[in-house]
């Protein structure tokens, strides 16, 4: 019976090891210096100063970056953070749960290179979508994912705080679903009537604007749209979702089956749909910028 515990016993042994070595070890004073995980004194890759060893990647995103990228990303000026909401709901029998996390991942990556002294932190992909005890809302509907009200301002409040905590100067929402606004607003004035302007917290309104998007596109004459289909799609979102990622549009097998139509706009053409939904992408992340940069020049204030 012990020969069968030995291994057990020295796999633990060895695993707490381990844990301590990346902690701080009992009856060690803590370095200051150190960062990136681990006890500086150990390892110069967790001091503080030290250099980032490899080339920074060209990315925008928070996720896919070290600390060592965000360190220097927030000493080179890139102060301002965006964070995107989306959700997992359901949009009709061509679009993926996670419509708007598709589209934001495209759209947040345009709007924080245009402000260019920004970032994006992850996609907030948990929000709310109604009522789970009552199944109100798009909670009748399997696959989606709802948050208590309360549940996802926590949320929200618990990464500006982070972010603010490491030297963020200017904390964006923008939500892509109608459930996120309240709850982006609410936290928005919460943070900043606490921080006094120190740090711009701002709620941007103007982003989540699927109809002045529909406007201009069809002012321009690019997409004309026509009767309904009564399913929760459109041409806008289908495209701004295509230019992400067609998968999450079923491109492929609408194509194939000739379902590639929506609110009487043909789809099947990947090169126009591409050209679509970069002018989407483009006039949708030129009107976040304008009111983001009018909101951290009014300290947070409400844009309209």
């Amino acid at each position: 019976m012990k020969l069968t515990f030995l291994p057990l016993a020295i796999g633990l042994a060895l695993f707490v090891g381990v844990v301590l070595g990346q902690q701080q070890q009992p009856g060690r004073a803590a370095d200051p210096r150190s960062m990136g995980g681990g006890d500086c004194r150990d390892n110069s890759y967790n001091c503080a100063e030290t250099s980032n060893p490899i080339a920074t990647p060209d990315t925008v995103w928070l996720e896919e970056m070290t600390w060592m990228d965000v360190r220097d990303a927030l000493k080179a000026g890139k102060r301002t953070i965006v964070i995107p909401t989306g959700g997992i709901e359901p949009n009709g029998p061509w679009l993926a749960t996670g419509k708007h996390n598709y589209v934001l991942h495209a759209n947040c990556d345009a709007i924080v290179r245009k402000l260019g002294n920004a970032l994006c932190a992850p996609i907030v992909k948990f929000v709310p979508e109604g009522n789970y005890s009552t199944k109100a809302g798009h909670m009748g509907s399997p696959g989606t994912i709802t948050m208590k009200e309360e549940t996802y301002r926590a949320i929200l409040e618990d990464i500006a705080r982070s972010l603010q905590t490491h030297g963020f100067e200017n904390i964006i929402f923008i939500g892509d679903s109608g459930g996120n606004q309240a709850g982006q607003k609410a936290v928005a004035e919460k943070l900043n009537a606490e921080w006094s302007g120190k740090t711009v917290v701002a709620h941007i309104a103007e982003y989540y604007d699927y109809a002045g998007v529909a406007k201009y596109m069809a002012d321009q004459g690019l997409i004309k749209q026509g009767q309904s289909d009564n399913i929760h799609d459109d041409p806008i979102i289908t495209l701004n979702m295509f230019v992400d990622n067609p998968n999450s549009v079923r491109f492929n097998e609408r194509v194939k089956t000739a379902k590639a139509t929506i609110n009487g706009v043909d789809v099947s053409n990947r090169a126009r749909n591409t050209e679509l939904g970069k002018r989407i992408v483009e006039f949708r992340a030129n009107v976040a910028v304008q009111a983001i940069k009018k909101a951290i020049a009014t300290k947070g204030k409400p844009t309209n």
